[in-house]
């Protein structure tokens, strides 16, 4: 085994100021596994690395859980299957479970690394939403304010032990963790619009057009795209057809106004575009549920509307 000077021995690097719990597996099994709350997606080892000269690691068969990298001092690397990337401060990566990867510190400015190994019947499923896949290769995150005292909270909080209660907050931390990562942007107010996606900026485009009528052809026109293949952008990122979302939009805000105002159902119907009534209680009762009626009529029940 390496000693405390530094180095990497069987994955793990060994030295001074580490920080590192690693979830026992008899734990996982019995306590995280076994519970609905907490098996979907789970923390399963974290830790801190200051400086980690010779921090090295290479696994043929990668992980049987994702990997989260925080490089927030110092620089390094990392390579999975062909593709190599350099990281540096502020950024972070994440190795998706199965597969080949290798990564190393600088030899001349060795990372300061935060990482969380997670894993969960969930997994899969997280690993094909658009945004994680952006994730696989360097991200810089713009604001890391929250993030560290996340981390922090997390980790003492499993340093006090595996009760099912320390268990479920450190989890229910770690999704608002990754989500400080992943949807680094929408966590903070400064981010300018023109660093949105097609897609977003379409969305936000709908908002402020939301009593308005647009059109397919109009959206895809206006951020330079042929309509299928704005809407194949669009339905991969969000599920749904452009005109279907911006209608879902439309209902939503129609909820609020049979929620928060009395105006009638035809003159809201009006001022959300819809020429006729009829069609567009029709158009809500399909999305909502039920028809616009009863839906307000639901404020004064003394059962929750659902």
């Amino acid at each position: 085994m390496k000693d405390s000077r530094g180095g990497s021995h069987k994955n793990i690097w060994y030295g001074i100021g580490r920080q590192r719990i690693e979830i026992p597996k008899t734990i996982l099994k019995s306590r995280v596994a076994a519970n609905p709350m907490l098996r979907h997606l789970h923390i399963c080892s974290m830790g801190y690395y200051p400086k980690a000269r010779d921090h090295y690691t290479y696994r043929k068969k990668g992980l049987p859980e994702n990997f989260l990298f925080f490089c927030v001092d110092g620089s390094g690397w990392y390579q999975i299957g062909k593709q190599r990337f350099e990281v540096g401060p502020n950024e972070f990566f994440i190795l998706p479970q199965h597969q080949e990867h290798s990564y190393g510190s600088s030899t001349e400015d060795p990372w300061s690394i935060y990482w969380v190994h997670f894993g969960g019947e969930a997994l899969t499923a997280f690993n094909e939403v658009q945004e994680v896949q952006k994730n696989f290769k360097p991200e810089l995150v713009r604001n890391t304010g929250e993030i560290i005292p996340v981390f922090q909270k997390i980790y003492k909080t499993l340093e006090l032990g595996y009760s099912i209660d320390n268990l479920l907050f450190a989890n229910m931390c770690l999704s608002q963790f990754l989500t400080l990562f992943i949807y680094n942007k929408r966590h903070y107010a400064s981010a300018s619009k023109d660093r949105l996606d097609c897609v977003d900026s379409a969305i936000h485009f709908m908002q402020e057009h939301i009593n308005d009528n647009i059109s397919l052809i109009g959206l895809s026109k206006t951020y330079n795209y042929s309509v299928s293949r704005f809407s194949n952008l669009f339905k991969q990122k969000t599920g749904y057809a452009p005109i279907d979302y911006f209608l879902q939009m439309k209902m939503q805000k129609a909820c609020q106004l049979l929620d928060f105002s009395d105006r009638s159902i035809k003159d809201i119907a009006f001022s959300m575009g819809f020429e006729d009534p009829y069609y567009f209680s029709k158009r809500f009762r399909k999305i909502i549920g039920v028809s616009p009626r009863k839906y307000r009529a639901s404020r004064n029940d003394d059962t929750k509307f659902e």
